[in-house]
């Protein structure tokens, strides 16, 4: 009986270890068949604040390109300071050249001296005042007006502005201003064709504050021929004007398109030129220069 109780002991001894041994397997896991999930790094575009997306960038790049490619442009610096094209110009002249001869006829204020003007201080519509507010000459506020303004930051911060529902108030307005203030009565003394007489006029008269006015605007009507309209209302025959500086270049004129590096600085060593000599020849008012931009260097 002892014995039988011994041996039935032993047998589930043994059974029990059996339970215990680990399994050896022949044959690795398919690792694809693994219930575990395998992690993967995604590189994901970061977009930034402010970051264009790429179509927004070969959007942009292709604008640029067209607008280095402009054969020429300057600088107008008046009320605003903008970079235009001669074509921008032309443009601007083509749309208003028959309101400003229409203003000569009423007020006798030259059509060129208008049309000067407005392209120098709206930048030939391109300003921020025109724009937004379609005041193509600065005109502020003052106290007589009562109509819609804007603010905007020129010889002060947030001064105010007047704003138009269409660009034939501004031109309007600045006939009226020059006709009723008493300062400017001396402009009409003056040949109605002698724009020079009328830019100066205007300086003396204490119209802008910028010293080289009357020579930024003389320059503007005589390099887009712009007293030919006044020549048209007067019933003139129109004669262009051929300027000093033309006649001493006509010889001899050496012209440069500017290239992706070049400074005036570099432009002064490569054709041993000054400076100043540079920005006078091409009635520079800064030292910035434009990809596809033609400049005399000689």
């Amino acid at each position: 009986m002892i014995k039988k109780f011994f041996l039935l002991l032993l047998m589930i001894f043994v059974a029990s270890c059996g339970s215990n041994q680990s399994v050896v397997r022949t044959s690795q896991p398919d690792p694809r068949k693994t219930t575990t999930p395998v992690a993967q790094r995604v590189k994901k575009p970061i977009l930034r604040p402010n970051q264009p997306k790429k179509s927004e960038e070969v959007v942009n790049s292709s604008n640029s390109s067209k607008q280095n490619n402009a054969s020429s442009s300057e600088i107008l610096e008046a009320t605003t300071r903008v970079k235009v094209t001669t074509e921008m110009v032309l443009a601007y002249i083509d749309k208003y050249k028959i309101l400003a001869k229409e203003n000569m006829q009423k007020t006798g204020i030259p059509a060129s001296v208008t049309l000067g003007q407005a392209i120098l201080e709206s930048g030939a519509g391109t300003g921020p005042l025109s724009m937004q507010a379609n005041n193509h000459f600065g005109i502020k506020c003052h106290k007589e007006w009562t109509g819609p303004s804007i603010r905007y930051t020129d010889d002060e911060e947030n001064e105010c502005f007047r704003k138009y529902d269409d660009p034939s108030g501004s031109f309007r307005d600045h006939s009226y201003f020059l006709t009723s203030r008493p300062r400017y009565a001396s402009l009409f003394q003056l040949g109605k064709d002698d724009y020079v007489a009328w830019a100066k006029g205007l300086k003396a008269a204490g119209y802008a504050t910028d010293p080289k006015y009357p020579e930024k605007l003389i320059g503007l009507i005589e390099r887009y021929q712009l007293s030919k309209y006044d020549a048209e209302v007067l019933g003139k025959a129109y004669v262009p004007v051929i300027t000093k500086k033309e006649i001493a270049y006509t010889d001899e004129v050496q012209k440069y398109t500017v290239v992706k590096g070049d400074t005036l600085y570099s432009l002064s060593k490569k054709f041993n030129i000054s400076i100043e000599e540079l920005k006078r020849k091409n009635n520079l008012t800064d030292n910035s220069l434009s990809l596809g931009q033609t400049i005399i260097v000689k």
